[in-house]
């Protein structure tokens, strides 16, 4: 198979290597189940959007829901990115990781009055709002904190994604945004409430696009909005067009950032709104293909209709086959010469029939052997969990020839910390 990521992501002298280290002698240095991230690969697809917006008011807000370890944020945050937030929990990371809160944009259908009264101390540079009730809600809160809370309305231009049902966003059938036939309204209603201040327009319609046709349908509809709520007498100072970019895993075939972008820019540009400050959310294309999960071969199990080749990681680590069906390239780290291939279903330890991480992979595998599951550095640790009362993996980032342990792996005392026993 042709391995997504390259150039950061090759096999040299039957090794598996990411930038310039090695896969097989990491996962024996820090163990299994590991996620390691390339640096390199990061910067490299944040370029693409970085080339395209040169010499227009702009900002990317990296989407970290995507991967939230404190090294990935520090990472883009030295880049100059924003970053697109959507909890409390997830703006204190970006504060730690040394983020500039006033590059940060709030979004989500749920926003706390806690976290929105967090948000205004902290400075955030505006909300995302997406419902009449939150508008209401942030109003109060501002008004009571003697502040004015920078908004946009997220609007569902009704447009069909393409994608998989759990990540389209941006049909009318979806939990998110203001249905677009009556965004001019909630837009009046907004500039109406004490405490807010209208800045923008938001529109995100989904996860792991791989067409431009999609981005170009909701585009015309946000700037047909644009020109509706400005005839309104409500000045709209920038767009943000959200993210969604995919990735390839296997046999995908997304447009590069910036020819995305390029389209959309033209796009802008021939309706007359070339002025405007333009925000872009990506994060699965900036980090899907930047990383990989180490696992160890514990047993090999053949069968009558299946051969099951377990594994020692599991839908705890790695939760997007089990959700999604998703398909995740499973190669090994060191190639075996003259290895009896095989047929596996490649399996984790938890105790569900869901817990699979590839099907029918044709694989030349011995218990020890240590395999990658490429193009996990997207929605891979931001999901993992403990179930089983399993630890969450450690991570690592690699810098050309240097791998250093961003996080360690999680032990079970940490787990159950905070936990108490019933007292007699």
């Amino acid at each position: 198979m042709t391995l997504p990521g390259a150039p950061y992501l090759s096999r040299r002298d039957g090794q598996l290597t990411l930038e310039d280290v090695a896969l097989d002698a990491l996962a024996h240095e820090f163990g299994t189940p590991l996620y390691v991230y390339s640096q390199a690969a990061m910067l490299g697809a944040l370029a693409g959007y970085q080339r395209a917006l040169a010499g227009r008011p702009h900002l990317v807000c990296y989407a970290m829901k995507a991967n939230s370890n404190l090294a990935v944020l520090q990472t883009f945050a030295r880049a100059g990115c924003g970053f697109d937030i959507v909890s409390g929990g997830e703006l204190q990371r970006v504060i730690a990781a040394g983020g500039d809160v006033a590059k940060v944009v709030f979004s989500g259908v749920g926003k706390t009055r806690a976290e929105m009264k967090q948000a205004l101390e902290a400075g955030v540079r505006c909300f995302n709002v997406e419902s009449e009730p939150e508008l209401e809600a942030l109003s109060a809160v501002a008004t009571a904190m003697g502040r004015i809370a920078p908004v946009s309305l997220r609007v569902n231009p009704d447009v069909d994604a393409g994608t998989h049902p759990y990540i389209s966003t941006g049909l009318k059938g979806n939990k998110f945004g203001v249905a677009h036939q009556r965004a001019v309204e909630v837009y009046r209603h907004a500039a109406s409430l004490p405490g807010l201040a209208v800045r923008g327009i938001d529109c995100h319609i989904g996860s792991q696009l791989t067409e431009v046709a999609p981005f170009l349908d909701a585009l015309d509809r946000v700037l047909d909005l644009v020109e509706a709520i400005e005839a309104a007498g409500i000045p709209i100072h920038h767009m943000d067009l959200g993210g969604g970019l995919g990735i390839t895993y296997t046999d995908e075939t997304p447009p590069a950032a910036d020819a995305l972008l390029g389209a959309l820019l033209a796009r802008i540009d021939a309706r007359g709104h070339g002025h405007r400050e333009l925000v872009f959310e990506p994060g699965r294309s900036l980090v899907g293909n930047a990383g990989v999960l180490l696992t160890e071969v514990l047993y090999l199990k053949p069968g009558e209709t299946k051969n099951f080749c377990i594994v020692d990681a599991a839908m705890n680590d790695l939760m997007r086959p089990a959700m999604y069906e998703a398909w995740m390239g499973i190669v090994p780290c060191a190639e075996r010469s003259g290895g009896d291939v095989k047929t596996w279903d490649v399996v984790g330890p938890v105790c569900e029939s869901g817990d699979w991480l590839g099907r029918d992979r044709a694989l030349a595998v011995q218990p020890g052997d240590t395999l990658a599951i490429v193009s996990a550095g997207a929605y891979g640790m931001s999901m993992a969990s403990n179930y089983n009362t399993r630890g969450r993996a450690a991570e690592v980032i690699v810098q050309g020839a240097r791998a250093r342990l961003v996080r360690e792996r999680e032990t079970a005392a940490q787990q159950f910390a905070g936990e108490r026993l019933l007292e007699d």
